[in-house]
């Protein structure tokens, strides 16, 4: 503006003469003219601003209201401009003089003032809308007063996605080796499950499936800090771990799930930072963790909470982080979201409730970690953890008794240690000869009690951003396992299965966009695992490595790459084998189109 001034008053000196500084009568009347061209250019700028304001709301507001805004920004408007020009006259007072001569204008002619108001009006015209535009996407102009309060406070959001999987299996599989246990208990025995043809897992023919998945989840704030959230999601009503939907299902209705409902509060203090939330419902999954311990689709049912201690918050480089979404990166959890903390979240969980008992089964858990930004946006997270899980494990019964069938487990995959809850002993009329054979049981539920102990590390390396490399280390096992008690209880019956096998491993890079939202965005996924068998929960684990469950180690390459907007691809291959069971090797490939609404 000042520039644009002196330009204006250089090229009006060529019709005028210059006299000497010391003609202070004809100075002071130069001052009084500047003063009151740059009075009428400041009054026009902010009138401008006020007018852009109005006509952003214009169609959502009454004409009278209208009115009242107009004369309001005008008043603002030249109060504003004679704020500044008293700023600028104070600062000129008491500013030396650089040059003891000066040049004085005793007129500027009306086509240089029309010039400058052209000029100006130029310049301010795209900054002044931008920043309008950006402050009535922000603010939300003009939308509370058109719509119901109530609405503003939901957000609707939800994603689709389609799957091509196909299932390879290795020609040295062995046959009709591994049994069936959900399908069994369902049915009341081996040989009652063997004549619907389901008492044996799959492990020979090559399986082709299309598969989809629909989520719609709505969020809304109730008052400050609290919020409810519910989410419907296409499901296998059977499955926890999964949302798909098998196409094939022609003149059926698919079947939909409340996957999600929860009440969540955040405490937020005066600087808008975040100190603890608690979460209560059916909830996402609450902890920093891999697919190698829960799978991305899981759920948790009961209670949570995470508390951070913040550090380095004045920070410039801390203030202005934007992560990416906690689960930005498919079937990495990254926990709480915000750098240059201390963490700790503790959750309780029932798993089943148990009628006519006092024996429900829980989960306890509770894990601490450290979030840091080590250099720039480079971000190292590790985290440790312990979840108990309470009740779990499978109890016999008494001969004619049923009194511990509720041990069974609601749902498996396959890979953990199982023990029969009632067996064919030749006595026990609820497990006969037509049920199983002699020695086989027609109730099974899990050996081993499940104590794991989780240690996971993460390191973002975001110095080639928008390019990231994530690395991440995840390490479980299993305290909880006790062969003395298992033999006790089930004499000889896991054989020389009996040996503890309770640790898993996983080491993962992912390479990238952290988030795939455009076109063009682009990510690769490279990671090796090893999950001996009863290392973890298998009924939690991730479904399509090895077909879901424990007992299995390989490798996993894949990526994604953004057609459109919230549009994009992920391919995936799996190739997988057992570690101590019968010979069991598994190529799987998955494609996934995906939309996020």
């Amino acid at each position: 503006m000042n520039t644009k001034k002196t330009l204006a008053a250089l090229l009006a000196s060529s019709l005028i003469a210059p006299v000497m500084a010391d003609e202070k009568e004809e100075l002071l009347k130069l001052k009084q003219e500047i003063a009151g061209e740059r009075e009428e250019v400041l009054n026009l700028k902010n009138t401008t601003v006020n007018l852009i304001d109005i006509f952003v709301q214009q169609g959502l507001l009454d004409k009278q209201k209208a009115e009242t805004l107009m004369k309001a920004a005008k008043v603002k408007a030249a109060v504003d401009a004679k704020q500044q020009l008293a700023t600028e006259a104070a600062e000129q007072t008491d500013a030396k003089p650089k040059n003891p001569k000066s040049i004085r204008v005793t007129y500027v002619p009306e086509f240089v003032k029309d010039e400058i108001r052209r000029e100006v009006i130029a310049g301010l015209t795209d900054n002044v809308v931008k920043e309008v535009k950006a402050d009535a996407k922000k603010e939300q102009w003009g939308v509370p007063a058109a719509l119901p309060e109530w609405l503003g406070n939901i957000k609707i959001s939800g994603d689709m996605r389609l799957r091509a999987q196909d299932d390879f299996f290795g020609s040295d599989n062995a046959q009709n080796a591994y049994l069936d246990y959900l399908n069994i208990n369902q049915d009341g025995g081996v040989l009652a499950a063997q004549n619907k043809n389901q008492a044996y897992l799959n492990t020979s023919k090559d399986r082709l499936r299309l598969r989809e998945r629909f989520r719609l989840a709505i969020d809304a704030k109730i008052t400050d800090g609290l919020k409810a959230g519910l989410r419907l999601a296409t499901s296998n009503q059977f499955s926890p771990v999964s949302s798909n939907q098998t196409l094939g299902n022609t003149g059926e209705t698919y079947q939909v799930a409340i996957d999600r409902a929860f009440l969540q509060y955040d405490f937020i203090d005066d600087k808008h930072n975040d100190w603890f939330s608690l979460y209560g419902g059916r909830i996402a999954n609450p902890w920093m963790s891999t697919e190698m311990v829960y799978s991305p689709d899981l759920s948790f049912e009961g209670f949570a909470g995470t508390f951070r201690w913040r550090m380095n918050q004045d920070d410039p480089v801390v203030k202005g982080y934007q992560p990416a979404q906690a689960n930005s990166r498919f079937g990495l959890q990254m926990g709480p979201q915000t750098p240059d903390t201390l963490f700790m979240t503790l959750g309780a969980f029932p798993i089943q409730e148990v009628n006519f008992s006092t024996s429900d089964k829980w989960m306890f858990g509770g894990q601490l970690g450290a979030d840091w930004l080590v250099h720039n946006d480079s971000r190292l997270k590790v985290a440790a953890a312990y979840y108990d899980y309470k009740n779990l494990r499978g109890r016999a019964n008494a001969r004619d008794s049923f009194t511990n069938d509720w041990t069974a487990p609601q749902f498996t995959q396959k890979g953990n240690s199982m023990v029969p809850i009632n067996s064919n002993d030749g006595f026990n009329s609820r497990c006969t000869n037509s049920q199983s054979l002699p020695g086989q049981g027609c109730l099974f539920g899990l050996a081993s009690d499940f104590k794991i102990f989780n240690a996971t590390v993460m390191y973002d390396f975001a110095d080639f951003a928008p390019v990231h490399a994530l690395l991440s280390l995840d390490y479980a096992k299993n305290i909880g396992y006790d062969a003395k008690r298992i033999e006790r209880e089930f004499p000889g019956y896991l054989g020389n299965n009996n040996k503890a096998r309770t640790d898993a491993a996983q080491v993962r890079l992912d390479v990238g966009d952290q988030e795939i939202k455009r076109f063009k965005d682009w990510s690769a996924i490279v990671a090796y695992r090893y999950v001996q068998r009863d290392a973890v929960l298998d009924a939690f684990t991730d479904t399509i490595f090895h077909q879901g469950g424990t007992d299995a180690k390989g490798w996993m390459i894949g990526g994604n790459y953004g057609l459109a907007k919230n549009t994009w691809l992920m391919f995936r291959w799996f190739n997988t084998e057992s570690i101590d069971g019968p010979p069991l090797s598994v190529d799987t490939a998955t494609l996934d189109l995906n939309v996020r609404l």
